[in-house]
């Protein structure tokens, strides 16, 4: 069996292709960190079950991918990713014809039972999403003002900024020491530091509690 990951996070694909192992150790685990090349690969491999699609790609809106994937490749099952699960985006999603929708920040048993249920056959849809009552028509309302802790309320630094964005990119530390010029020790405890103020354990969860908060991070020279 060929699956395709298509995520622009490193470490979103790492605990994915991990989950996808685990359900089947034989299968083929290709990767596209965009939606060219996720297209390059379905042409070249058109016997791909399943594709797992950010809903976000940073050339191209995931729902627009799901629709031409539909009319193109039909046989394809297509799951939908995401870092949040709201309603409008999960059932604009299965509308289109995705097999299901799974939040990025599932636990591993709810993707484990969420990808078995799909390469069974089934559709799988977040139970909150089944359990809320439909939501009523949307009113004309203020912009909601930005909620959670900014970088500065966590105390973060500009530098310790700069190493997260380069661990958001899935850079090792010895990569981030080189393009920062800093010590490997120096890089160390900037990461310390940066799982400690997100309260977070990992670099992959460290990337999700970014993503959640929707920090907007340094763009720095590749």
């Amino acid at each position: 069996m060929k699956i395709l990951l298509v995520d622009d996070h490193v470490l979103i694909r790492d605990a994915m292709r991990s989950v996808l192992r685990e359900i089947d150790g034989s299968a083929s685990v290709y990767e596209a960190q965009s939606g060219r090349e996720a297209d390059d690969l379905i042409v070249r491999n058109e016997d791909i079950a399943l594709v797992l699609l950010d809903l976000r790609l940073p050339d191209r809106d995931g729902l627009e991918m799901l629709s031409d994937l539909r009319k193109s490749h039909p046989a394809i099952a297509v799951v939908m990713l995401s870092a949040f699960c709201d309603r409008d985006n999960v059932l604009k999603s299965l509308a289109i014809g995705a097999q299901g929708f799974i939040a990025k920040t599932a636990t591993r048993d709810v993707l484990l039972g969420a990808l078995r249920l799909v390469l069974a056959g089934g559709v799988y849809i977040p139970p909150e999403i089944l359990d809320r009552a439909p939501e009523p028509a949307p009113q004309p309302t203020p912009k909601p003002d930005r909620h959670g802790p900014t970088p500065s309320d966590l105390g973060l630094t500009e530098r310790q900024l700069d190493v997260l964005a380069l661990m958001m990119e899935g850079k090792s530390n010895k990569l981030i020491c080189r393009h920062l010029d800093l010590a490997e020790p120096t890089v160390k405890n900037h990461v310390s530091a940066i799982l400690k103020a997100l309260d977070v354990n990992n670099r992959t969860e460290a990337v999700l509690a970014v993503t959640r908060l929707g920090w907007s991070l340094p763009l720095l020279d590749k």
